[in-house]
């Protein structure tokens, strides 16, 4: 089962935007499309691994997948802007496919005139996960079950 909250003091953040702000145009497709630097503390103890997806919720045929990596470090608090678009990083981090069918982090790139929200989700998990190429949001989630510890969630917004 995944918890559907953070465990206390457990939380996430980032420099490109505040919860529930506007994300930095850098992070987004009509700027340098970079992804944006996270950081998080107060991890659960027994913490091997991360995860962290980001997903529209406001795409008019449903959700829609911006980036998934996982396998950072339970050492880590956090990750830094702009990854290179690899599976796998020289720290260990795996980076799985999106929903344009590309490798790592694509930013935010909404139909003109409607703010978007993108949801950023961290796990903290008990485990390092098997490496398979052009894992899914999906695929992630079912690696997941019975590992996750904890999660915590950054809100940003952006609108062309």
């Amino acid at each position: 089962m995944i918890p559907t909250e953070a465990p206390k003091g457990m939380t996430l953040t980032s420099p490109a935007f505040a919860q529930g702000q506007t994300i930095r145009r850098s992070c987004t497709a009509d700027g340098a499309d970079v992804s944006p630097e996270l950081r998080w503390n107060q991890a659960p103890a027994g913490t091997k691994s991360f995860a962290v997806t980001c997903r529209d919720s406001d795409m008019p045929r449903g959700t829609f997948i911006h980036w998934v990596i996982y396998n950072i470090p339970g050492t880590a608090s956090g990750v830094p802007e702009g990854l290179p678009r690899q599976e796998q990083l020289p720290d260990g981090c795996c980076q799985g496919t999106n929903d344009f069918q590309e490798i790592g982090y694509i930013g935010p790139k909404p139909p003109p005139a409607k703010t978007h929200n993108y949801h950023f989700e961290l796990y903290a998990l008990d485990a390092m996960l098997p490496f398979e190429t052009g894992v899914t949001a999906v695929r992630l989630h079912e690696l997941m079950k019975d590992h996750v510890l904890g999660i915590a969630r950054l809100l940003g917004t952006y609108r062309r």
